[in-house]
């Protein structure tokens, strides 16, 4: 069986979601390639320290995807069955937002927009400690709205920081609706090109090309930070959540978890 497997990290997913009787799966679905392949092959850990000193660092600034970040820290051990079967329960530490409190998440986040500050200032650390660590941060486009994001761009691009690797969700959808109606990004890849920044876009469920682009990126050490923009599905992998926003903050039924779980695991009658 394929490590970090994206039909698995979906199903997890849908469990914790179904056990926790809790929302945000259709930006949980969105990243899940983007961190499959990341996990598989490109973020430096030990897999027996999650506070490694020589890791590389991840950063999920649109915290409300956690979901994927804990299927992907299970398949690592670090996260266990019981946990995920009390998923955003009393008393257990998985709640519905990245918290540094569960080994493997470096920054608690939620609030959008200061995730990408948390990540810029690790790959300045890094820099300044002479390192050879990656810090990947991961953001939504609907975080794009916020001034702080693009104050961190700037600092990134001013100071070189070409071991920043930002990953941008282009879901197309934020909270209260679609990105255009909500406030019109434009070429989000122009965007970090004049700021200084090395960037491209590419399908953010093909994994051979999120993989091309991670390899590529982050081998290019020439003092300009990289973004990575990844045009994605909402609700990817089940049909009756795809680019439907309604997904952002509805609950499963019994009914409605066992058709989720019967498509993303193929078994569909």
């Amino acid at each position: 069986m394929i490590r970090f497997n994206a039909p698995h990290i979906r199903k997890t997913i849908l469990d914790m979601a179904y056990a926790g009787s809790t929302v945000h799966i259709g930006c949980a679905f969105s990243i899940v390639e983007l961190l499959a392949v990341l996990y598989r092959q490109h973020l430096r850990l030990d897999p027996n320290r999650p506070d490694a000193p020589e890791r590389d660092y991840l950063v999920l600034s649109k915290g409300h995807g956690v979901m994927a970040q804990y299927a992907c820290l299970h398949e690592l051990g670090w996260i266990h069955d019981e946990e995920l079967c009390r998923y955003f329960g009393n008393g257990t530490r998985l709640k519905g937002l990245a918290d540094a409190h569960v080994p493997g998440i470096e920054a608690t986040t939620g609030s959008l927009g200061h995730g990408l500050s948390v990540g810029v200032g690790l790959a300045l650390a890094a820099k300044l400690k002479a390192t050879d660590q990656n810090c990947y941060t991961l953001v939504g486009d609907g975080e794009l709205n916020e001034g702080s994001i693009w104050e961190a761009v700037m600092f990134a691009a001013h100071f070189k920081l070409d071991n920043l690797i930002v990953i941008v969700d282009q879901n197309g959808f934020q909270a209260m609706g679609s990105t255009d109606e909500v406030m019109g990004l434009g070429s989000i890849e122009s965007k970090f090109l004049a700021f200084g920044f090395d960037a491209i876009t590419i399908d953010g469920h093909d994994e051979q090309a999120i993989n091309q682009a991670y390899a590529d990126l982050k081998s290019q050490r020439n003092g300009k930070p990289k973004a990575i923009v990844a045009r994605t599905v909402k609700g990817k992998g089940v049909s009756f959540m795809e680019n439907d926003n309604i997904w952002h903050y509805t609950r499963l039924t019994p009914e409605n978890h066992a058709l989720a779980v019967a498509e993303v695991t193929g078994t569909r009658s």
